[in-house]
């Protein structure tokens, strides 16, 4: 199988969406509504004139000084921008069953020709995969199974071209995130550390199919964060919880706060400590999962001591830099290249991309 990437997308999908946009973005009589408010709606709203956004379950009368309607109050001849970014298939389902003409967000920004935000997690990839293909390549021959070679195909050409029909097939399933039959975990002996652990849900995800753990690791910089893993942890035996991030080096980092997309940020409110992983724990880890957005690579810098004498089993996102596809593999394989690589999403959209990391034996 040979990585096939498209940038122009469908003939078909082209010629609909271009027509949408035109419809869209200049005054034709119609009503036209921002499904979502978020900021892509708020970047939207400062070029093109709308009559409001759709939200059905928020409590709010109006955001950005514009109605908040439910889509049962959209007139039938109206046209919806779909601008939320989550789960796309549902929404246009939704929408469908309504009657009502709509368009992917993605779609208008390659299509309705105005200066918009690109999509978060997805901000210079197009350059960055042309400019490095032949990585690319590289690792998707690396791939251990079709179905990962699939994934891995279909979200490049998404990134790529911002044709939603290369997403077709994924669902939500986070719900299962990082947790594969290949994995093959023991229900003893485990010793799992959890990167990026935010609410504890993945360390409890652990726990139901390795109760009989030796150990757990919990890291987690944001102290809010913490303090709901220890209570929702709390009762359960030999887990260490680390109030710090990993990284390449120990220091202090300028922190901004958001919940599951919390980040190191240089404008951040918060300062948070960072240490190095094979600095932290003195036990070799047989799981160790990673989702923090986007210091992944300096986080298996500080850990190379650590892959490279344990072996662990390894859960990594990919999805939050131009070039993680690649550069993360490129990473641990120069730790270790007795892996087999994997790759399994958990979104309709671009979020949730995790590579894992499989002892050859």
């Amino acid at each position: 199988m040979k990585l096939i990437v498209e940038d122009a997308g469908r003939r078909e999908w082209a010629e609909v969406a271009q027509r949408f946009c035109g419809e869209f973005v200049r005054d034709n009589g119609r009503r036209k509504y921002i499904f979502g408010c978020n900021a892509y709606g708020e970047d939207l709203v400062r070029q093109v004139k709308v009559d409001g956004f759709i939200d059905d379950f928020s409590n709010n009368s109006s955001f950005l000084g514009l109605p908040i309607v439910k889509t049962t109050a959209v007139p039938k001849d109206a046209m919806v921008l779909i601008a939320s970014g989550g789960r796309p298939f549902t929404v246009m389902r939704h929408l469908d069953t309504f009657g009502l003409e709509h368009l992917d967000y993605f779609a208008f920004c390659k299509w309705s020709g105005l200066p918009l935000r690109e999509i978060v997690f997805n901000e210079g990839f197009a350059a960055e995969f042309a400019a490095n293909r032949s990585e690319y390549e590289r690792i998707f021959a690396a791939l251990a199974d079709d179905e990962s070679r699939q994934v891995f195909q279909k979200l490049v050409n998404f990134r790529v071209s911002y044709d939603l029909d290369n997403l077709r097939g994924f669902t939500a399933r986070e719900d299962v995130q990082y947790f594969e039959p290949f994995l093959a975990l023991q229900r003893g002996g485990e010793i799992f550390v959890d990167v990026g652990c935010f609410d504890g849900h993945t360390s409890l995800e652990f726990i139901k199919r390795c109760p009989d753990y030796r150990a757990i690791h919990v890291f987690e910089p944001e102290q809010k964060n913490i303090d709901v893993c220890k209570a929702r942890l709390a009762g359960h035996r030999d887990i260490r919880f680390h109030a710090c991030g990993l990284s390449d080096r120990k220091e202090r980092l300028q922190f901004s706060a958001g919940g599951s997309t919390s980040r190191i940020d240089e404008q951040g409110s918060l300062v948070i400590e960072v240490d190095r992983l094979d600095d932290v724990i003195d036990e070799a880890p047989t799981f160790v999962k990673m989702d923090i957005e986007g210091a992944e690579l300096k986080a298996i810098e500080g850990g190379k001591a650590t892959i490279a004498s344990a072996h662990p089993r390894l859960a990594m996102s990919i999805y939050h830099n131009a070039g993680d596809f690649w550069r993360i593999p490129q990473a641990i394989l120069a730790v270790r290249d007795d892996y087999d690589l994997y790759v399994r999403h958990y979104t309709e959209t671009i979020y949730e991309t995790v590579m894992f990391f499989i002892p050859k034996h």
